[in-house]
């Protein structure tokens, strides 16, 4: 299993045993140290002891209060596409595990790209710094920022916080003891939580935390929402299991190679899904919840960076387990895709390969959500 997967083990207790007891009194240690630290940089921020630079264009974040999948990316190619066409958007991501040449994007600023392309993609761990190169280069009035509520020196007009239904409060301690980055009462600045994944739990369940979320700020806006599978996306790459990293590649091959087919195909089918992505069982839940049937998986440390060999591995299990269809997360094949070796020409496996491409979905607050996005932009941009 790897690192993340473990640690989630650990933290929600159920990994069991002396060394797993003695790990969470060495972790908790390690953080009430990281709590004091976190809660001292936003008390010198709300005091403005520390000082948040303000730019000139409407600046909306887009982030949340825990590590791992909240389903935020979904939400910011959403977001993107209610700023209005006569505005210049740009994306500002800190692109974990990329590097600036934009043809080696990591996953999410990848998918980004290929989802949002009416907005440009600025990869910069400094916020800041990428949002004055965005104005300066390409005269950006909207700035999107990427998982940026932690990032408090880039002042923001509006924050939109993604909590996860499914695990709202990082099992209620801090990094690492918890998956929490910050207290829960950080939301108290917030403007708006977009509640992801609410089919995944049930109605009291997530009655009782809307209550807990208005109890914290009841002047934000919240809206429930749900992932919507909608589409299987094929490509018929070929993979050969070897050694090293996998190469960079032509993008035109990603056009060349797709197709697209229903999520009812889904139904009957065995599938073997794999994915490198901070929440996986949503992923795999999803995938039952389509009426397939998952014969096997294979999980990976979110963000990880795959080979030749990988997929090689992933191929020869699924066929040991007689899968129909390897299946994978949008956001691991878009990675894939964008770093594939170009001149490759025997598939290992007469399995084919295919990504379930997931958009949001609003059950409540959508409008009120629209509302508060159009009158952030209004009061930055004067004639819109």
């Amino acid at each position: 299993m790897d690192y993340e997967q473990s640690h989630r083990r650990l933290v929600s207790g159920q990994s069991s045993g002396i060394c797993a007891s003695l790990l969470r009194v060495l972790l908790r240690i390690a953080s009430f140290v990281y709590s004091v630290i976190v809660r001292l940089r936003n008390f010198l921020y709300s005091k403005g002891w520390l000082k948040a630079h303000r730019v000139d264009a409407a600046v909306i974040c887009v982030g949340n209060i825990t590590v791992g999948g909240t389903g935020k990316t979904p939400l910011v190619v959403w977001l993107c596409r209610q700023i209005p066409s006569r505005c210049n958007c740009a994306i500002l991501t800190r692109g974990y595990k990329a590097t600036q040449d934009s043809k080696s994007y990591a996953d999410e600023p990848a998918m980004l790209a290929e989802s949002c392309s009416q907005a440009r993609i600025i990869v910069n761990p400094d916020r800041l710094a990428g949002a004055a190169e965005a104005i300066r280069s390409f005269g950006a009035e909207v700035l999107i920022m990427d998982d940026g509520f932690q990032h408090r020196r880039l002042a923001r007009d509006l924050d939109i916080i993604a909590i996860d239904a499914t695990q709202p409060f990082g099992y209620g301690k801090m990094l690492p003891a918890g998956l929490l980055r910050e207290p829960v009462t950080s939301l108290e600045r917030a403007d708006a939580v977009v509640i992801t994944r609410c089919d995944q739990i049930d109605e009291d369940q997530l009655a009782e935390l809307e209550e807990e979320l208005r109890a914290i700020n009841p002047d934000m806006v919240v809206a429930k929402s749900i992932h919507a599978a909608a589409s299987i996306e094929y490509f018929d790459l070929p993979v050969i299991p070897a050694k090293g990293e996998i190469q960079c590649v032509d993008e035109k091959m990603d056009s060349r190679f797709r197709g697209n087919d229903s999520v009812e195909q889904l139904k009957g089918k065995r599938i073997f899904a794999f994915c490198g992505i901070g929440n996986p069982d949503a992923f795999l839940n999803t995938i039952r919840a389509l009426g397939a049937e998952l014969v096997g998986s294979k999980i990976y440390d979110d963000h990880y960076h795959y080979t030749d060999s990988c997929l090689g591995e992933i191929s020869e299990q699924a066929g040991k387990l007689e899968a129909d269809l390897i299946l994978t997360t949008e956001k691991d094949w878009t990675k894939l895709i964008s770093n594939f070796k170009s001149q490759i020409s025997d598939f290992i496996s007469s399995i084919p390969f295919a990504c379930l491409t997931v958009e949001i979905q609003f059950l409540t607050g959508r409008e009120e959500l629209k509302s508060l996005i159009e009158s952030t932009i209004a009061s930055r941009i004067p004639g819109t």
